[in-house]
């Protein structure tokens, strides 16, 4: 049997209402909870003495419910003559408490007759939208509230806050001598959800209490917990409901069903008040799922969300793969906040990991993570560049280790530079400098290029913190290598936080890249090997590196120009565009006679190798090229075993012509 309205604007009809009531009888219908869910809070701005009305009161229960705790003095009035026939009928015994036939638009009480006014639904049904003959209605409604209501007494209402609903509350009550309170009530919708009646969307009741005229408007809300937070402009009080609602509007989508194929949900959550995310929680599905175990959500430490099997899609389905658990929440700890211990962090979650329920699921949630504590990330730099934007330098702890990291605050996912510290003792005592000898995986893959020419000359765009330059000029003393960056505060962050060191070996250029080759293929320069580490600002076309104008066909022949004969070109592809990458290959197809491609395990990123010297790619002079790169490594007391993993080298290399 369907009961509910056809139209939003059925809501504020009487005729409906009184159709309504006769098809439900004497079953009451609660919209927003029960007296059991609401009277947590009703009960911290009521008292049992307190002279109540109770306007568009329906069949609703709660008036009985309220009566039989010590509330008798109250009065319910509704502009359904029908629900209130019911309503005396069913409460006779209740002989202290009214029901009266009257519209609450128009009443006819003495001013400030009631200590309280609670609205359970009212407001929402009489102002389904915000239309002028609506808003000339409500507006109507509210003067009888501040009209009726006693000094100190409360407007207590009960909605569902849609905006225009809420931004006409905090328009009406905003003359400072009014108290707004806006607080969230779990306990109606976890109800409403349990029992599959009602609406399952987020229950706020908002408490506006009548004062004298005060310095300033007073806001308030209380979202998630206990905790009052204090606002300072009615804009903020819609942010904050807008994104609880928002997040509801998903979790209920996802209570209900599982996503599909890849795909996943990102929720930030916020304290109300404040501009950054404390949280980030992703929401991974295995739709035909052979999992043991139905959910849990699983914590990543501070400085471990860059990570691959984290900070990616592909990798967060791995994650879940490996604990297996049918649906798995991901959840991210932000930059910029602190967090007490892992328990607190779990306290915290609890409510947003219930919300993240799937169906059918019941009992404790599991909390997991990577050991047992928070993880720890300092910063050590933070700042600004033209170039760059804002950007931060972090030392994050990954097990036993530290490792230094240059962050981009657009991309806070992604780690633009890393180099790990290690301890050494001088003069009796103990410092954390860089190791040089510890570089990433791809660039690792990009420096086994080297040993297949005897040239010394290396132009490297793309500088970073400077780790990829430092390792060359450690590990081939003689070489001189000539890195290119269009940014000066990288330039300087590397040197004061990274250890640049800048000599008559290693040179920087601050330059546009495309400047650099430009210039250098006029002048006639030549190198040896020509290095792409540039990332893009744009990342709309899924080509994170290079800048695409880094692959046109000019540029391709400014490199062709600038190299010896037997000269590489060494590019870090970075590119989620199947169909571009295949563009980008044949391009560089028609420049170089050889080219060579390594894709990183669990990566996107693609190293390529390209030369038109006479002597093609070989697996074998690969192999031995990768060899050589770990002995000069060890011998330059770099590392102890090697840079490149010759296995994983070998399985990634595919010669491509």
């Amino acid at each position: 049997m369907n009961l509910l309205p056809k139209s939003h604007k059925e809501f504020s009809e009487k005729d409906y209402w009184n159709k309504f009531f006769k098809k439900r009888g004497n079953k009451a219908f609660e919209w927003y909870g029960e007296y059991l869910e609401l009277c947590t809070h009703l009960h911290k701005y009521m008292k049992p003495g307190d002279k109540i009305l109770i306007p568009g009161c329906g069949n609703s229960s709660l008036s009985a419910d309220l009566y039989d705790v010590g509330f008798k003095n109250i009065t319910n009035i509704d502009v359904s003559e029908v629900v209130i026939r019911q309503m005396k009928a069913i409460n006779l015994k209740r002989t202290d408490m009214s029901f009266i036939y009257m519209d609450a638009i128009n009443t006819e009480f003495e001013n400030e007759t009631f200590n309280v006014v609670l609205d359970k639904g009212t407001l929402d049904a009489l102002m389904p939208d915000d239309t002028e003959e609506t808003v000339v209605k409500i507006d109507k409604y509210f003067q009888e509230i501040k009209r009726i209501l006693k000094m100190g007494g409360r407007f207590i209402c009960i909605s569902l806050l849609q905006s225009h609903i809420l931004a006409m509350l905090l328009e009406v009550f905003s003359d400072k001598s009014w108290m707004i309170r806006v607080v969230r009530c779990l306990e109606a919708e976890q109800k409403n959800a349990e029992n599959g009646e009602g609406t399952t969307l987020p229950v706020f009741i908002v408490i506006v209490t009548k004062f004298k005229v005060m310095p300033k408007l007073l806001l308030e809300v209380c979202l998630a917990g206990d905790k009052m937070v204090r606002l300072e402009t009615p804009q903020e009080v819609q942010n904050c409901i807008k994104s609880v609602q928002d997040t509801a509007f998903i979790t209920n989508g996802l209570g209900k069903t599982s996503l599909d194929g890849d795909d996943e949900v990102s929720l930030d959550l916020m304290v109300p008040g404040e501009d950054r995310p404390r949280y980030t929680l992703y929401v991974v599905d295995q739709k035909k799922s052979q999992a043991a175990n139905k959910y849990a959500v699983f914590i990543v430490p501070q400085g471990r969300e860059s990570e691959w099997l984290f900070g990616t899609p592909a990798g967060r389905r791995q994650l879940q793969a490996l604990a297996k658990y049918s649906r798995l929440v991901v959840a991210v700890l932000r930059r910029e906040q602190h967090f007490e211990s892992f328990d607190a962090v779990k306290e915290e979650l609890a409510h947003s990991a219930k919300m993240l329920i799937p169906y059918g699921f019941s009992g404790q949630i599991p909390f997991l993570s990577v050991g047992s504590d928070v993880g720890r990330r300092v910063k050590v730099h933070e700042g600004s560049s033209k170039v760059s934007g804002d950007f931060v330098v972090e030392d994050v702890d990954v097990g036993d280790d530290t490792f230094r990291r240059l962050i981009f605050l657009d991309n806070q996912f992604l780690v633009q530079s890393e180099a790990k510290l290690k301890t050494v003792k001088r003069k009796n005592k103990t410092k954390q400098v860089i190791d040089f000898g510890h570089i990433s995986q791809y660039h690792a893959f990009m420096c086994t290029c080297l040993p297949l020419t005897s040239g010394t000359e290396i132009a490297i765009l793309g500088l970073g913190g400077g780790g990829l330059c430092m390792f060359l000029k450690k590990c081939y003393p003689k070489m001189r290598i000539t890195a290119v960056d269009l940014d000066p505060a990288m330039v300087e962050l590397a040197k004061s936080h990274f250890e640049l060191e800048i000599d008559d070996w290693l040179s920087v250029q601050v330059k546009d890249g495309l400047d650099f080759l430009n210039d250098e293929a006029e002048h006639g320069s030549l190198y040896s090997y020509v290095m792409f580490d540039v990332d893009s600002k744009d990342r709309s076309l899924g080509l994170s590196c290079p800048p695409q104008q880094f692959l046109k066909e000019e540029t391709l022949q400014h490199v062709d120009r600038i190299l010896t004969n037997d000269g590489h070109f060494i590019l870090n592809l970075v590119c989620r565009d199947k169909i571009l990458q295949e563009k980008i290959m044949e391009s560089l197809k028609r420049h170089f006679k050889h080219i060579a491609s390594i894709k990183l395990y669990e990566e996107v990123n693609e190293i390529i190798f390209a030369t038109n010297g006479n002597t093609e790619y070989k697996m074998d002079d690969l192999e031995s090229a990768a060899k050589s790169l770990n002995v000069a490594a060890r011998q330059s007391n770099l590392v102890k075993i090697k840079s490149v993993d010759l296995k994983d080298f070998l399985q990634s290399v595919t010669i491509v012509s």
